[in-house]
């Protein structure tokens, strides 16, 4: 298959969802039934997926797409000679050149969509394990100080600096200590940890085997959102290669150094994603709030210091190690440095995940990458980080991607997830939602939360049921104001975020019907 014409057909869930698995069987039959040798390559899906299934063909080594392809556009791509570039209603040129993903400044997601991920010689082929490389020849400390300087923070949600957590796990003397992964993605309208699960599982490997090499961890765990089947499938085989290629195990790279990793499937609870909940699920019991102090990074996974962060923090730090970290730093603005992977979700023409360095505005992505609402309608609302995040009304769309001055219109950017509704929303019924939201998720441990989110959907209901409007609106902020003071953990604390946001923005939805 030297010399056959490869033909890359993403195998991403979402891709898959829309017929990505018929179009690489027709291709497959037609070749065959035409004579063309072709190799057909299950990539990972660039994240365009307003244009999924985008298929790419190799032409004199410049990728060139088509899409969105279903199977029966198939003959006629044949047809146009679409395996040398041919001309056809669905040809996008080449791909790099799309103005989606040539605005983008990728590096987390340098690879995703571009190579194989079962692949570890592909993965190697295109800078992986470079990070790894030069992680080795440094002490722990150095390592730390490296993820220190570049500037990384919690892609998570909180946004604290990672370097400083390596740095109190690294302190912290006990003769266990761990690193996990918290890969239960469940914010709304967010895509980007499975994307690079499923599209580049070796990168968030190369990521963890750092950062255990860094603080003394000698076991990892991937705590999966069992709601994903095909990443843990991607993972598992990622680090089954990895283990019999020397990349992880008991002698990592010839270092001398243990590292060992495997996958945990989460418990299917919201409550979960919050990191002192998830390690008392990965303990193996229910998943409910801890008290703190101590942080997990003192006494953590079985009262070891641990080392939590999310996917793409963790798949940040190869390119770190590999590049710089001024390299990275360079990247940003303020005290937030990097880029930012974010995905456009909800009522948006153009929707799909967009890495850009932090700086950009709200409405660049909106209306640049987004292509404003798919109805066409005016957008009203975008929800940021999250169903717990704020709604962000029009007169905050030129707000730079910025943790500190997202914060400062009282939103957050969260795990980078945004929503977009146009001006047919009703904001009363999504601030109950975020009450209702709240009081299923509770893992019940805090009265604040468990009661007054159960409290908060009454109350709403009241108001939007005409029974002491006013009386009941002066209520709900005071009950906001209780949760958000009073809660253990940010989703009591953080549900009212959502109500006081149509409260501010949107009082006239919030009124009787």
């Amino acid at each position: 298959m030297a010399d056959a014409i490869r033909v890359f057909v993403p195998s991403d869930t979402t891709a898959r969802s829309v017929g990505a698995d018929a179009v690489a069987a027709a291709i497959e039959t037609l070749a065959a039934q035409r004579g063309v040798e072709l190799e057909i390559i299950r990539n990972g899906s660039r994240g365009l997926y307003w244009l999924e299934p985008l298929i790419e063909v190799d032409v004199a080594g410049q990728r060139v797409a088509y899409g969105p392809v279903v199977a029966d556009d198939v003959a006629s791509l044949f047809d146009a000679g679409f395996e040398t570039g041919g001309a056809h209603a669905k040809r996008l040129g080449p791909t790099d050149s799309i103005p989606y993903l040539a605005a983008q400044d990728r590096l987390t997601f340098a690879r995703v969509g571009l190579i194989d991920p079962a692949s570890l010689d592909d993965y190697r082929a295109h800078e992986g394990y470079r990070g790894l490389e030069a992680a080795l020849a440094l002490s722990g400390q150095a390592m730390v100080d490296a993820v220190k300087e570049s500037g990384l923070r919690g892609r998570g949600g909180a946004g604290f600096p990672t370097g400083i957590k390596w740095q109190t796990v690294l302190d912290t003397p006990a003769e266990q200590k761990f690193v996990v992964c918290n890969a239960d993605e469940g914010d709304s309208g967010t895509y980007a940890d499975r994307m690079i699960m499923e599209s580049d599982p070796f990168v968030l490997i190369e990521g963890m085997t750092i950062a255990g090499l860094a603080v003394g961890a000698t076991r990892g765990y991937i705590y999966l959102r069992a709601e994903y089947p095909q990443a843990i499938r991607a993972m598992n085989a990622a680090i089954a290669a990895a283990v019999q290629a020397g990349y992880l195990g008991k002698n990592v790279c010839g270092s001398g150094r243990a590292f060992r990793l495997e996958v945990r499937e989460a418990a299917g609870a919201y409550i979960c994603g919050e990191e002192t909940s998830l390690l008392e699920s990965l303990e193996g019991k229910r998943g409910m709030v801890r008290y703190r102090p101590p942080l997990p990074a003192v006494k953590g996974l079985f009262g070891a210091p641990t080392i939590v962060n999310n996917v793409i923090t963790l798949a940040t730090v190869p390119t770190i190690f590999a590049r710089g970290p001024s390299f990275y730093q360079d990247f940003g603005t303020g005290r937030s440095r990097g880029t930012l992977t974010v995905q456009l979700a909800g009522n948006i023409k153009q929707g799909g995940l967009v890495e850009i360095g932090f700086g950009r505005t709200l409405r660049e992505l909106l209306e640049d990458f987004g292509g404003g609402t798919a109805t066409g309608r005016p957008i009203r609302a975008v929800q940021a980080g999250g169903p717990l995040g704020a709604y962000i009304p029009p007169a905050h769309f030129d707000t730079p991607l910025d943790y500190e001055a997202f914060a400062a219109i009282g939103a957050m950017i969260g795990h980078g997830g945004l929503v977009v509704f146009d001006d047919t929303v009703d904001m009363g019924e999504q601030a109950r939602f975020a009450m209702e939201f709240c009081a299923l998720e509770s893992c019940g441990k805090c009265t604040p939360c468990r009661v007054g989110a159960v409290r908060g959907v009454e109350v709403i209901d009241k108001i939007l049921n005409g029974k002491d409007e006013e009386a009941n609106r002066v209520l709900l902020e005071e009950l906001c104001g209780t949760m958000v003071d009073g809660s253990l953990c940010a989703l009591g604390g953080m549900a009212p975020f959502p109500v006081l946001s149509v409260l501010k923005h949107y009082p006239e939805d919030l009124r009787a019907r």
